[in-house]
């Protein structure tokens, strides 16, 4: 107060911003002090190799104990060109044109409350100077941490079945763990859903053509594509190994902030959750969705009340013994006993 004006009328008076005000009534440097923050800026963007957007760096130097709006922290980045690493067009990599058994989507009707309670997984290829090799991973779709992965050169049932593999010894699962994954050949081969069934996984499959099932799979690799494979350059496929083991185990499951978490890593998110109930499922009926408890939902079905499950075989049934995938040229096909 100055007499009987506040500093809103004073600044009107004056023709001054009271941001403008405040800036310069603090005992701070404004130029020392946007230096400090694009240095700042500068250091965090070479930390994690160009993978970390504005939205991203805002959260990294808040933690830091920096309060600085994300608008001005996009307007510095743009400054100093510091450019995060762009998306490249998505190629289709999913074999589904099999005569083999394929199951119900249980994953659109769980809702999480932990870890170990839905495990999606999913395969794509990447690209080195004189081949493809391809890449299969399984996630838990809790905290979005890695579990398991592999590279091969060839895409067989044995790529996916190795990942999966990984998965079981690194988490040790309970029985009732769900299963999901798309269509592919792979993944409704004999050897991987008896190896789901060995372990009392429960499979579960994506609808046809509709990747949304297996969003939080698909994030991943764009993430993983994004940020490390098309920011690099590898000698072979043991270069890209090592690298990949890197970027998963050190740096995604560990540091990475994810938006869907939060902001948090997936093992910080995983610690934070600490112990959890098991996860619901929701049916529906007669235009209405139960919930596993019995109570009735409000509100339309998140899926066509006409949908057929005559592509579908029940989760808890035993269906007959498919065949094992084995390799045709680059894309698998496999035709049941």
């Amino acid at each position: 107060m100055q007499g009987s004006l506040t500093i809103e009328r004073m600044c009107r008076l004056a023709s001054v911003s009271r941001a403008g005000f405040y800036r310069w009534l603090a005992p701070r440097d404004p130029v020392a002090e946007d230096l400090e923050v694009r240095s700042q800026i500068q250091k965090m963007f070479a930390e994690h190799q160009r993978r970390y957007g504005y939205r991203r760096v805002s959260r990294e130097l808040r933690r830091c104990g920096i309060e600085v709006n994300h608008k001005r922290v996009a307007r510095l980045m743009r400054a100093d060109n510091l450019l995060a690493v762009q998306p490249k067009a998505f190629q289709v990599t999913t074999d589904s044109d099999h005569e083999l058994e394929v199951y119900l989507n249980l994953a659109r009707r769980m809702k999480l409350t932990g870890v170990n309670q839905l495990w999606v997984a999913d395969i794509t290829y990447i690209r080195l100077h004189r081949e493809f090799v391809f890449l299969a991973v399984v996630l838990d779709a809790f905290s979005r941490k890695v579990v398991g992965w592999e590279l091969a050169r060839t895409l067989t049932a044995w790529l996916p079945l190795k990942a999966l593999e990984k998965a079981i010894a690194e988490r040790q699962p309970a029985p009732g763990v769900v299963h999901h994954s798309d269509r592919g050949v792979q993944y409704a081969s004999g050897l991987y859903v008896g190896l789901l069934r060995k372990h009392g996984l429960i499979p579960s499959m994506s609808r046809p053509a509709n990747p949304y099932d297996n969003a939080s799979c698909e994030s991943f690799i764009k993430t993983l594509k994004r940020e490390e494979i098309y920011a690099h350059r590898y000698r072979d496929l043991d270069d890209l190994r090592v690298q990949v083991e890197e970027f998963i185990d050190q740096y995604y499951n560990r540091v990475r902030l994810h938006s869907a978490l939060g902001y948090k890593s997936p093992e910080q998110f995983e610690q934070a959750a600490g112990a959890s109930l098991g996860a619901k499922m929701s049916f529906f009926r007669h235009g209405e969705i139960y919930r596993s408890e019995g109570e009735p939902e409000s509100g339309s079905p998140d899926h066509r009340l006409d949908e057929s499950p005559a592509d579908y075989s029940s989760a808890s049934c035993s269906p007959a013994e498919p065949a094992s995938a084995s390799p045709a040229g680059m894309i698998v096909k496999e035709q049941s006993q």
